[in-house]
């Protein structure tokens, strides 16, 4: 090791002296890379990627229509209805690529395998960029009922918060929070078998705890919410999922919450190539990800628009 300063007159031989003898060691070991969390896969349904996989970018999805009736007298005429259902369309449309190229020659001398770190990276950079996209997009979806300061289809009553005036999340009031959020699912009918689940940015899952989350009862299992290897589990019928990638302006962020039946996702292709340069001594690797999402069933989407209180 070089121990610096160096006494007057005595020669350097270390790699940044003249005469280097001790040469600059580069580890054989790369440094952790920490990557963003991705969610998408877990709170959505793939239902019809497997008809979308085979050929085709679209999906026409039939819906059951709402097949209405009345109280019944004796004698009366009854009214007839011939149901009519409307489809939603699901589209492949989206793209996500990679592209890295090495030359010959500095592959062959490094002594680390660059090119597979790099595909490794690509990789988790794809599955981050396809969860940005899908969670800072469907919030538009979330139909009024869902949101805002008179959440609740049927009671209005519950304050998820707007754009103008967040609910302001605190370790107290953060279980108030996500049990409204099941209320208003629960006035949509949403089915709590159907995998709930809730989106929080890490700053809310650092609050829920410091919470008093200790009745193992309230999370639905039998451990406490506070666990040994740090986990978050379920709170009232949600699995707590914790993602930086939910959209925010800095001020608040739009938590999203629903069942798996609301989203679906599908990917038609995922295509990895090796290509060699033909002008060059060198190869490149480039990957392709087709995808697409929608949100098939609204009613089973949610938002809570909150801040740091």
């Amino acid at each position: 090791m070089a121990i610096y300063p160096i006494s007057q007159g005595s020669p350097d031989y270390s790699s940044s002296g003249t005469t280097k003898f001790i040469p600059e060691i580069f580890s054989g070991k790369t440094q952790v890379k920490f990557y963003k969390k991705s969610i998408v896969p877990a709170i959505s349904n793939t239902d019809w990627e497997g008809e979308i996989s085979k050929m085709g970018d679209k999906v026409n999805i039939r819906t059951i229509a709402s097949v209405t009736g009345g109280s019944y007298s004796k004698g009366q005429a009854i009214k007839w209805v011939e149901p009519k259902s409307d489809s939603i369309q699901l589209v492949v449309d989206k793209g996500h690529y990679f592209a890295i190229k090495i030359d010959d020659v500095n592959e062959k001398q490094m002594d680390i395998d660059m090119m597979n770190k790099w595909q490794e990276d690509a990789a988790q950079q794809t599955k981050i960029g396809i969860d940005a996209d899908v969670l800072q997009s469907i919030y538009a979806d979330v139909p009024a009922a869902n949101q805002g300061a008179t959440a609740g289809n049927d009671s209005a009553a519950f304050n998820l918060g707007t754009t103008g005036a967040p609910l302001a999340i605190t370790r107290a009031n953060i279980l108030q929070a996500i049990i409204d959020a099941g209320t208003v699912l629960d006035e949509q009918s949403v089915p709590e078998d159907r995998g709930w689940w809730i989106a929080l940015p890490p700053w809310a899952i650092g609050l829920i705890k410091q919470s008093d989350l200790n009745d193992a009862s309230i999370t639905g299992d039998s451990k406490s919410i506070i666990r040994s290897n740090g986990r978050i589990g379920m709170i009232d019928r949600f699995e707590i999922y914790n993602s930086r990638l939910l959209a925010t302006n800095g001020t608040y962020t739009r938590c999203l919450f629903g069942s798996r039946d609301a989203l679906t996702f599908a990917s038609q292709l995922t295509e990895t190539k090796t290509v060699d340069f033909e002008n060059t001594f060198g190869r490149g690797i480039k990957g392709l990800t087709v995808y697409g999402y929608k949100v098939v069933k609204p009613e089973a989407l949610g938002m809570i628009v909150a801040s740091k209180g």
